[in-house]
Parts: structure tokens; C-alpha cells; sequence
């Protein structure tokens, strides 16, 4: 498909707000590799944010906006100088033309959408394009049919399973082409318009918790069904949303009928004291498991599981603004990659009703106890809070609830947490990650974990390690 580009540095070398009006108006840069030809989409303030002055860094790339774009950035420039009383300027000493390009290099399909397709699956562009209604509808179907599937006695693992996998990637898209929609949208508007689909897919959630509970499921039947499905950042959310269910599920069961807690509190100095003193060293030796686990470990009450199960759902929901770098073969660019966490917190806090809890999974699941390797929003509270209060000293590496985490009492929020072990076990084990030359077998990646995360630095929680190496164990078996 045809299209008209302008070049970047040129418009901007022409008009000293050009800039402020390409933030403003949130535009896309078209990247063209100088010697391949080839192009991606990237969001300016994302490239911007990373070097504000990108565009003149083209040595290997040229950088453009379509005219569609370019039109929508004149327009603000117009209301720009309209607002601060300046006139127009649009030629320095003499005029200057845009470069265009009649065409992207790409020859039929842009990389921008091979990349969409690739993240989210070629189904999604039929998604996108149905209504508010119509989604919501969908999903109430699709809960309808898990609800035939609770009712049946005795359930078939595979059909159930199957059922999870299926309803599971296609809510993630439904409310994805929400989100999208409500971009625009003021925080009360956006959530007036994306009420039914959050009421829809919080009933259909329930449903599924019930199903995943009662019907624990095996990790390579997981893995081998959402393989059949396309989208590399889709099927990534379904198993971790799945994967999440299952283990807190294990989690639950275990910690009320059996004597895990007591095992805990018997084997801690000796496997996990030097590791929390660590963490928390004003504390000395003075630490035990309930220090650890602030009120001590607890099962999930059934309200508070369903908020988190939404957390796990929407996790990576913020990876849409940057899908081209995300599925695209751009080297290692963290200000792109620590982006994510912030807009799935503002997406799921800002232009819906889901519960608090789900925002903080959104924002705080990639952030290691504070590892630099690590990132997120809630690391950046805890050093406010530092700078302001600079005697506080964290209660506990752990919380259940939320007030802990707005007080920055606890180092780390207990569904992030696990969710954190869920992420990292299913990028090392997942054979589409484009950076990784194989996947590692499940074997493989628990001696890594245990080894990079745990031993030669702080990054996952252990005792919650230990309970997940379990849970893979006992389910790989059934």
C-alpha cells in the first residue's frame, strides 16, 4: 500500500514547535533502515523520551511522518501559535520543501501491521473493527460456554482446557481494542465506555478461577494449546494469565490443608534467612516468616483472588504503543521496554473500573525488590518516600494488601510477585522470544532462575520459588 511520508528533519528544522506538536498529538514516526529499506512504526514521545533529538541520529535510519500525520501536526502547530500569539513559521530564508517518499519500502503489507499480527494475531483487526456491544456480547458467550462446562460431571481436562485457552485469548483482545478506543477519551468518559466490557469480563473471570481451581492445569497442555493460536504477545498473556490461576490455586490448597507454613517456619534460617537479611538488614537476625510475609502467610480470600486473576489478564496490556519494538528485531532499548508497565498501570487505573489491585499487578510486575536490573512505578514511591521520610524503614518484604504498598511499607506486592515468577519462567521457556537463540526446557529454566534470580542476585522472592517448583513438579505429573 502506498504511502506519502514526509521527512521529520525537515519539518522540524522548519518550525521550533513542531516537536511540542508531535507529543501533543501523539503521533507515529515511520523508521526506514537506510540500507535494508525496510520500515517500522514507533511512537514519537516513546523515541523522544529515549533521545530527544532522535532524528538526527540517521546514520542508519530517516525518519518521517505520513502526510495524514504531518496534516494532524500543522494543524496543531496552527492552534499552538494561535495560543501564544505568535505568527506561523514555516520557511526560514527560503522556502523548504518536504522531502516525500511516494511509498513505505515495505511491498504489500507494512511492518508496522506484520508486527500487529505477529503480537496480537491476524484476528485482532476483526476485533478492533466491532463494536463496544458486540464485544461484550462475545464475551458474555464465551463465559456462557465455560458455565455449560462447570455444570458438566465429570469434566474433561482436555475440552476444559482447550475452552480456557480460547476464551482467555480472545477477552485479552476485546479489551485491548477497548483500551485503544478510549486513548482519546477523558478518565470518566473512557470508563462510562468501557463499563460493560469490564462488568463482562470480571463475571467471565470468575468462571474461569473456578474452573483453573478445581481442574489444576498441566503446564505442557497449556503450552501446547496456546501454540495453536497466532500472536506472540497474545499467547504470552494467556499463559501467564492461566499459569497464574493454576499456581495461586496450588497456592491456596496448599497453605490450607497442609502443614507448609509449619515446614516454612522450621527450614527458614537455615534456606532462607541470609537471603531476607538481604533485603531488610535493619531488621538483623530479627527476622522470621511472618517479617517476611507481613501478618504472615495466608490463603486468598475468594474476592481478592478474582481482583488479582484481572491483574494477570491485562499484566502486559501496555506493550500495544511499542508493538513494533516489541515484535520487531530493534536491539535491546530499555526506556522502550520499562514503558510498558507504566501505560498498562495508566490504561487499567485511568480509563477503567477494574479493581486497584489489577493497576499495581499492571505497574509493579517486573520490579525484582529493587534489583537495577528491575523497573516499574513502584520503586520510584519507595524513593520519594525515602527522600521524604528518611528514617522509614520497610515492615516486611511482603504485603497482601494494597495500604501497605501506598504507605511503601512492604518492599514488594504479593500477586506481583508471584506473577513476576510466572513472567520470567514463561519468557525462558517461550520459543518465539526472538532475542533468545532456543527456549530452555522447564528443567532448565528452574536452575537458571534459581541461580541468576535468587542466588547471585535478589531478584525473585525464594520461599514463593520453592512453592512454584513444586506446583510445576506436581502438575507436570497429572
Amino acid at each position: 500500500m502506498k504511502k506519502k511520508l514526509v521527512l521529520l528533519q525537515t519539518m522540524i528544522d522548519s518550525d521550533k514547535n513542531y516537536v511540542d506538536a508531535c507529543l501533543l498529538e501523539n503521533v507515529y514516526v515511520i523508521c526506514v533502515n537506510r540500507e535494508t529499506k525496510k520500515n517500522k512504526s514507533m511512537p514519537f514521545k516513546v523515541m523522544y523520551d529515549n533521545n530527544s533529538q532522535f532524528w538526527l541520529q540517521n546514520e542508519v535510519w530517516e525518519y518521517f511522518l505520513t502526510c495524514d500525520d504531518s496534516a494532524k501536526v500543522a494543524e496543531r502547530i496552527s492552534k499552538l501559535n494561535s495560543q501564544w500569539g505568535q505568527p506561523v513559521i514555516i520557511q526560514k530564508t527560503s522556502p523548504v520543501m518536504p522531502k516525500t517518499v511516494n511509498e513505505a519500502p515495505a511491498a504489500t503489507t507494512s511492518d508496522a501491521d506484520e508486527n500487529a499480527d505477529a503480537g496480537y494475531g491476524k484476528g485482532y483487526k476483526a476485533i478492533a473493527a466491532m463494536t463496544e456491544a458486540e464485544r461484550v456480547q462475545h464475551i458474555k458467550e464465551s463465559k456462557n460456554r465455560l458455565d455449560t462446562l462447570a455444570a458438566q460431571i465429570p469434566r474433561e481436562r482436555q475440552i476444559i482446557a482447550e475452552a480456557l485457552v480460547e476464551t482467555t485469548h480472545d477477552v485479552v483482545l476485546y479489551n485491548h481494542a477497548t483500551l485503544m478506543d478510549t486513548i482519546s477519551l477523558s478518565s470518566d468518559d473512557a470508563k462510562k465506555h468501557t463499563n460493560e466490557l469490564v462488568e463482562s469480563t470480571r463475571s467471565l473471570i470468575k468462571t474461569s478461577s473456578l474452573l483453573v481451581s478445581e481442574n489444576i492445569l498441566n503446564d505442557d497442555l497449556v503450552n501446547t494449546l496456546v501454540s495453536k493460536s497466532d500472536g506472540t504477545i497474545i499467547q504470552h498473556m494467556t499463559r501467564v494469565y492461566l499459569k497464574g490461576l493454576a499456581f495461586l490455586s496450588f497456592y491456596n490448597k496448599l497453605v490450607s490443608t497442609s502443614s507448609i507454613i509449619n515446614k516454612l517456619r522450621i527450614d527458614f534460617r537455615k534456606n532462607y534467612l541470609a537471603f531476607y537479611h538481604d533485603l531488610l538488614p535493619h531488621m538483623g537476625n530479627d527476622i522470621s516468616l511472618e517479617k517476611v510475609f507481613l501478618g504472615g502467610m495466608r490463603a486468598i480470600p475468594e474476592n481478592t483472588f478474582y481482583d488479582w486473576a484481572v491483574g494477570f489478564l491485562v499484566h502486559d496490556i501496555g506493550k500495544a504503543a511499542a508493538m513494533e519494538y516489541h515484535e520487531g528485531a530493534a536491539v535491546y532499548n530499555r526506556d522502550i521496554v520499562t514503558e510498558h508497565v507504566k501505560i498498562g498501570y495508566t490504561s487499567v487505573m485511568t480509563k477503567t473500573n477494574y479493581p486497584r489491585d489489577a493497576g499495581l499487578i499492571a505497574g509493579y510486575h517486573h520490579e525484582y525488590y529493587g534489583d537495577p536490573s528491575g523497573y516499574g512505578l513502584y520503586r520510584v514511591a519507595v524513593e520519594q518516600h525515602r527522600q521524604n521520610n528518611p528514617r522509614s524503614k520497610p515492615l516486611c518484604c511482603i504485603a497482601y494488601d494494597v495500604e501497605p504498598m501506598l504507605q511503601c511499607e512492604a518492599l514488594a506486592f504479593f500477586p506481583a510477585k508471584l506473577l513476576e515468577i510466572i513472567d520470567v519462567y514463561d519468557a525462558l521457556t517461550d520459543s518465539n522470544r526472538k532475542y533468545r537463540r532456543k527456549a530452555l526446557t522447564a528443567e532448565e529454566a528452574i536452575v537458571m532462575m534459581r541461580n541468576e534470580f535468587i542466588k547471585t542476585n535478589r531478584k525473585i522472592d525464594p520461599i514463593l520459588f520453592d512453592l512454584f517448583s513444586k506446583f510445576l513438579q506436581e502438575t507436570s505429573a497429572s
